[in-house]
């Protein structure tokens, strides 16, 4: 009877501890959220949404030839048509086609592990370092093969720097609202919004103003953050996360409507996206994507 006992007391014992280990699981991966934001989701498109459900892959896994080292950060330039991404190895600006073919290289001088990229204005981009939490404002024309981060304006943030690594990942700019968007990796995962960089008016007076929202940050069911795009159509910010392998939605007020899934067998992929790190979009809103460490990738809005 006693070996009896003894052995219903270690399955009750593994069941349970079998059970605290899913819980920590589902809590670590954000499962619980993500599976209650999918069950809410309505069958059809709500209105003044980009509705990223309805976006399938249109080219995947193209090699970007001529760059070897890893890529990070992706920004689309309205003027010239292009997109910007940025290299932390050999630290360089690099300026790809539309369908992912080096245009140009432009090499980066005192940068220490530039992270994101975005466009801010005609010939003006801001560029993140990663660890020291530096934004850089940095100016090209068709000429320029080289930028010295002294040349440029310059705004050091010291926020919650306690995760070695874990610094400014993604940038996204609202052009109406002069709104700088900047993502913080994770540990913890946050989105801040810079109001008064860069200042592009020089004729009237500059103030810094940062401003968070961790109710939102708490509720964005995602690991980590890798990139942001700001939608000027629909005022709505898209976050990318390579390690959930996923690309939210989020309206004006910061709740969660869409998502595109980058795993094998979702929206029309073929394989999963291995390291999602930039995202871009354009004004018929096609999403450009990059993946480390040379892989390009874009989604359209299905027809219909």
């Amino acid at each position: 009877m006693g070996r009896l006992i003894s052995f219903k007391s270690l399955l009750v014992l593994l069941a349970l501890v079998t059970a605290l280990l899913l819980i920590l699981w589902g809590q670590e991966f954000r499962v619980f959220e993500r599976a209650w934001f999918n069950v809410r989701q309505p069958a059809e498109a709500p209105a003044s949404t980009l509705w990223l459900d309805d976006y399938r892959v249109t080219r995947e896994a193209r090699v970007i030839e001529g760059l070897d080292d890893d890529v990070s950060a992706l920004a689309y330039d309205p003027v010239r048509k292009s997109l910007f991404t940025v290299t932390n190895q050999n630290s360089r600006l690099v300026e790809l086609s539309l369908d992912g073919k080096v245009l140009r290289e432009i090499g980066l001088v005192g940068f220490g592990d530039p992270e994101a990229v975005e466009y801010v204005a005609p010939g003006v981009f801001v560029i993140a370092d990663e660890r020291p939490q530096r934004l850089v404002e940095v100016r090209i024309d068709d000429a320029t093969t080289q930028v010295d981060a002294a040349d440029g304006q310059q705004l050091s943030l010291g926020l919650e720097m306690e995760a070695k690594n874990k610094g400014f990942e993604g940038l996204a700019y609202d052009l109406a609202g002069q709104r700088l968007f900047i993502a913080k990796e994770r540990d913890p995962l946050r989105i801040y919004e810079v109001h008064g960089f860069p200042h592009l008016d020089s004729q009237s007076p500059s103030a810094i103003r940062i401003v968070d929202d961790r109710e939102r940050d708490a509720g964005l069911f995602v690991r980590d953050l890798s990139s942001l795009q700001y939608d000027a159509r629909t005022g709505h910010l898209l976050a990318l996360s390579d390690d959930s392998r996923l690309l939210v939605e989020m309206d004006a007020k910061g709740e969660p409507v869409s998502s595109l899934s980058l795993l094998g067998g979702q929206q029309g992929l073929e394989k999963s996206v291995p390291q999602a790190e930039g995202i871009a979009m354009d004004e018929q809103g096609v999403i450009y994507m990059i993946s480390e460490p040379n892989l390009f990738y874009t989604f359209e809005k299905k027809a219909g």
